[in-house]
C-alpha cells in the first residue's frame, strides 16, 4: 500500500530557514513538497555544503540572506509566502502523514476553515534512539499553521514563538522532531542558551535570587520526571529530565554570576 490520498496541491506556502543542513533538511523538504503549492527557503548566506541544491530538488524557492537572528528570520520567510495558509518548519522536522491527513480535513471542512486564523499539532521527539513521549518534551504542542496575515514570529531570539491574531484549533497529527542531536551539542546549546537568559533577565530588570537556584531545578526534574512520567522513556527520558534541571540551575546561576561581576572593584 502507499501513501494516503490528498490531493495534489492544498493552498500552502512550507516556510523554513536553514544554515548549513544538508544532512537532514531532504526528509523534512520531501513529506511536503506533493501536496504544498510553495516552498520556500530563507538560507544564510555563507551557506555551501548543499543544502541549497538539495531544496531546489523539492522545488523549493531559495532566498539567501544574512543571519538576522530566529525571528526576524522565520518572519522575513513567511512574508514572502503567497498562499491563503503559511506551514513553518524547522529543517530537522517532519510533517507525518497522518498530520498531512488531518491539516488538509481542516483546510477542505468550511467550519474549520473560516472559524480558525491557525492550527497547533503535538511535535514528537526521536532522541538518542528512542521516541520521547512523556515528561516536558511532549506533547510539546506547536502552533505552526495559520492563515497569511493573522500571525507573526515573536518571543525572544532564539526562543521564537507565534503570536496569532484570532482561534487556534488544536489537531492531533504529529510533527515529528529528527533532533539527531547528542548529549555534547545539548550541553553546548544549554550554555548558548542560559547566555540569552542573562541577556534577557537585564533587559527585564528581573530579580533573581538563591531561592530560585535552590528550587527551580528541583522543580523542573521532579514535573518533567516523576509528574509528566519522564521516566517511562527510559534512560532517554531521565537524560531529559536531568538536562531541564542543569539548564535551569544553570541560567538562574549564570544570572547571579554576572551580577556579582559587577559589584566587584575592577
Amino acid at each position: 500500500m502507499g501513501m494516503l490520498a490528498t490531493p495534489k496541491q492544498l493552498p500552502i506556502s512550507v516556510c523554513m530557514i536553514a544554515g548549513p543542513e544538508a544532512s537532514r533538511i531532504g526528509k523534512g523538504l520531501a513529506s511536503v513538497a506533493s501536496w504544498v503549492s510553495e516552498i520556500i527557503l530563507v538560507l544564510n548566506e555563507n551557506v555551501h555544503d548543499g543544502t541549497e541544491e538539495i531544496a531546489l530538488q523539492h522545488r523549493a524557492k531559495v532566498f539567501r540572506e544574512p543571519w538576522k537572528g530566529h525571528i526576524a528570520q522565520k518572519n522575513s520567510a513567511a512574508q514572502k509566502a503567497a498562499q491563503e495558509w503559511v506551514l513553518g518548519l524547522d529543517a530537522d522536522e517532519v510533517v507525518s502523514p497522518e498530520l498531512r491527513e488531518e491539516i488538509h480535513s481542516a483546510l477542505a471542512d468550511p467550519a474549520q476553515n473560516k472559524s480558525f486564523a491557525a492550527f497547533s499539532f503535538p511535535r514528537l521527539s526521536w532522541h538518542c534512539g528512542r521516541w520521547i513521549r512523556h515528561g516536558d518534551w511532549y506533547p510539546d504542542r506547536q502552533t505552526r499553521l495559520w492563515r497569511r496575515g493573522r500571525a507573526k514570529w515573536g518571543g525572544v531570539d532564539p526562543h521564537d514563538k507565534l503570536e496569532v491574531d484570532g482561534r487556534i484549533g488544536r489537531l492531533r497529527g504529529e510533527l515529528l522532531h529528527y533532533t539527531s542531536e547528542g548529549l555534547d551539542r545539548m550541553i553546548a546549546k544549554t550554555m548558548t542558551y542560559a547566555e540569552d537568559f542573562v541577556a534577557q533577565c537585564e533587559q527585564e530588570r528581573r530579580q533573581v535570587g538563591f531561592i530560585d537556584l535552590l528550587t527551580r531545578p528541583a522543580w523542573r526534574f521532579t514535573r518533567g520526571y516523576v509528574l509528566r512520567f519522564g521516566f517511562l522513556d527510559g534512560w532517554q527520558g531521565l537524560s531529559v529530565a536531568w538536562m531541564g534541571a542543569f539548564y535551569t540551575f544553570l541560567r538562574y546561576a549564570k544570572v547571579l554570576e554576572a551580577r556579582q561581576q559587577t559589584k566587584e572593584p575592577q
